[in-house]
């Protein structure tokens, strides 16, 4: 069982990641795809799933959340890459702030999956020592 959660996870995690930079280009670039529902929807839909399949590993595993900094770097990280992303496709009064925050949103989800790999806060900077 752990298995099929873990590679749905990771599924799901090249899902809204390649989601992200296709939504990315489309505001860039002004496309009215952006506004489409199934646009608004489809990836509400699958970052759930991504954290729902995260939540189960943690559960199936027993891991203690409290008493794993890596984890809980790595929740911080995903609400940063979340503020960010909705600055990026949404909020964003300009198209400054919203690069900006494009920018930053895929550098949180990099130091997600640099933590992910590592278990450790330092994410991919744990692998210089």
């Amino acid at each position: 069982m752990f298995l099929l959660l873990k590679y749905a996870h990771l599924g799901f995690a090249v899902a809204t990641i390649s989601s992200f930079v296709v939504r990315g280009f489309w505001m860039m670039t002004g496309s009215e795809k952006l506004a489409r529902r199934i646009t608004r929807i489809a990836p509400h839909i699958v970052d759930a799933l991504f954290l729902v399949t995260g939540i189960a590993m943690v559960y199936q595993l027993s891991l203690p959340v409290l008493q794993s900094p890596w984890l809980l770097a790595k929740f911080a990280g995903l609400i940063a890459y979340v503020v960010l992303g909705a600055v990026a496709l949404r909020r964003g009064k300009t198209i400054q702030i919203r690069l900006i925050a494009f920018v930053g949103a895929l550098s949180a989800f990099a130091y997600i999956v640099g933590t992910a790999l590592s278990k450790s806060p330092a994410s991919w900077l744990a692998y210089l020592t």
